[in-house]
C-alpha cells in the first residue's frame, strides 16, 4: 500500500512538471516559472533525483538570464549523477541514465556558450557526443544529435555525419 502510494506521489510530480513543460511551450513562460519554483520548494535539494534532474532541466528553459540557466542546468546534471540504473526502473516510462547525458551536457555546453565561456562550451560538447551512442534512433535521438552537430558548427567543430532532425527541446 506505501509504495503505491509513493508511486502515485511520484507521477504526481511528474505529471505536474508536464503541465508546466506545457505552459511554457505554450509561451506563458512566467507561469511555468512560477510553477516550476512552486514544485521545486516542495521536492527540496534532497528529493527524488529523477524529479530534481527533470525540474531543474526545464526549469533552465525558463530563465531569463544565462548565467541562471547555467545554475539550473548543473542542478540537472548534479541530480542525473545521483541517479542509478535501478532506481530508474521503478519509474514506469523513465529514461535510461545513460539517455539523459546528452541532452544534460548539451544544455550546459549552450549555456557555456552564451556566457562566452568557449572551452567550457567545448568540454560539454565532446561530453555530449561521447554520450550520444545511449540515445535511441527515434525523433528524440535524431534531435539531440542534429543539436549536437548544429553547436559544434557554432563553436567551429564541425560535426558528424547523420546528425539530423531538429531540437530535443525549445529555448528561448
Amino acid at each position: 500500500m506505501v509504495e503505491r502510494q509513493e508511486q502515485a506521489a511520484s507521477d504526481a510530480v511528474m505529471t505536474r512538471i508536464g503541465q508546466g513543460v506545457m505552459l511554457h511551450h505554450a509561451g506563458d513562460r512566467e507561469e511555468a516559472r512560477g510553477r516550476f519554483l512552486a514544485l521545486w520548494a516542495e521536492i527540496g535539494e534532497e528529493g527524488d533525483p529523477l524529479h530534481r534532474c527533470t525540474l531543474a532541466h526545464y526549469m533552465a528553459d525558463t530563465q531569463d538570464d544565462p548565467a541562471d540557466e547555467l545554475a539550473w542546468d548543473l542542478r540537472a546534471l548534479s541530480a542525473a549523477e545521483e541517479l542509478h540504473a535501478d532506481r530508474l526502473a521503478e519509474h514506469a516510462g523513465a529514461p535510461a541514465a545513460r539517455a539523459l547525458y546528452p541532452s544534460l551536457h548539451l544544455n550546459l555546453a549552450a549555456d557555456y556558450m552564451k556566457l562566452g565561456h568557449r572551452e567550457a562550451a567545448r568540454t560539454h560538447l565532446r561530453r555530449a557526443r561521447g554520450a550520444a551512442d545511449a540515445l535511441a534512433d527515434d525523433s528524440y535521438g535524431d534531435g539531440v544529435r542534429a543539436a549536437i552537430h548544429r553547436l559544434a558548427l557554432r563553436l567551429g567543430e564541425g560535426g558528424s555525419a547523420g546528425e539530423t532532425g531538429s531540437p530535443p527541446r525549445q529555448r528561448s
